[in-house]
């Protein structure tokens, strides 16, 4: 059992019908049929939405976002038609809020890693294989791998785990012509990212990217390299064998499994509630992946 410990209640706003609650992000539509996305200050971990938000998550994570759809442009399109708030939304959604266009979703998460760890470093361990791509011999926990692999996952809904499924899963899902695309572009991007973050002493150790067709066109959805959806790890502390140091949300994870939280994970009690030294430590987290990567400060 998991899901959310505190399920929203959708707010109703002139113009605009609620389609859905995720996570993180609020998934409306607007009366010209655009999808109207406000991302939330709320945190998951081990498949629970928290009942504690972390303050100005939902405006990093916005325009980080906007900030690699950017520097990516060229590679893929996306999705954001408008960053400006819709008429009569509540001042709250400024900065954290993009409307855009209504895609046809492709059901894979498309995960691209260039560092063991993680349920990669899990199936590694035990057969020397990511999502069946053979791996060589002798990789620990953070340890760079030889070039980056797509490793798709197949979409959960909130509260179920994402599984991971070969690439010959995903050909035989969506078409081998769509899968390759999906491969291809994943890839580039992440090669892309992987140096401008590198540039900035940051390794992104992997992140999942979601696309939809628009016509013909395949255009990068969603949000798009965000401590929620990426890892990254500070260059200067990177040390393979070990867990490395993290911005993103890693740092809740570790606090829900210590002794502190008190909360037994195998359980199916809901975890408790963050307290303000974890939510203030993670919020400084988000921020500084901000800075770090857009080189502008937080305001």
């Amino acid at each position: 059992m998991s899901g959310f410990v505190e399920k929203p209640e959708p707010l109703e706003v002139p113009g605009l019908v609620h389609l859905h609650t995720g996570k993180v992000r609020d998934l409306y539509q607007n009366e010209a049929g655009d999808l109207v996305m406000v991302a939330s200050d709320r945190i998951s971990a081990f498949d629970w939405v928290l009942p504690t938000e972390i303050p100005d998550k939902g405006r990093t994570l916005t325009q980080l976002s906007l900030w690699w759809f950017d520097k990516l442009a060229d590679l893929v399109p996306n999705h954001v038609l408008s960053a400006e708030l819709p008429p009569g939304a509540p001042d709250d959604w400024a900065g954290r809020t993009l409307i855009c266009k209504s895609l046809r979703m492709v059901p894979v998460e498309c995960v691209a890693r260039g560092y063991l760890t993680g349920s990669g470093l899990v199936e590694y361990n035990e057969s020397r294989t990511v999502c069946g791509l053979a791996l060589p011999e002798g990789l620990v926990d953070g340890s760079e791998i030889p070039a980056p692999i797509f490793t798709p996952a197949t979409k959960a809904a909130v509260g179920e785990h994402d599984e991971n499924v070969s690439y010959e899963e995903v050909a035989r899902q969506v078409g081998a012509e769509t899968a390759a695309q999906l491969r291809q572009t994943t890839l580039a991007v992440y090669s892309r990212a992987r140096d401008i973050a590198r540039d900035r002493g940051i390794i992104l150790a992997d992140t999942k990217f979601e696309f939809g067709y628009e016509g013909e066109t395949l255009v990068l959805a969603d949000e798009v390299l965000t401590p929620d959806s990426s890892r990254f790890w500070p260059a200067d502390e990177w040390e393979p064998g070990r867990p490395q140091p993290s911005f993103d949300k890693q740092y809740v994870r570790d606090w829900l499994t210590s002794p502190e939280s008190g909360w037994d994970r195998k359980s199916e009690q809901p975890p408790p509630a963050l307290p303000p030294h974890v939510v203030e430590a993670t919020r400084a987290k988000y921020i500084e992946a901000y800075e770090r990567l857009t080189g502008t400060s937080w305001s």
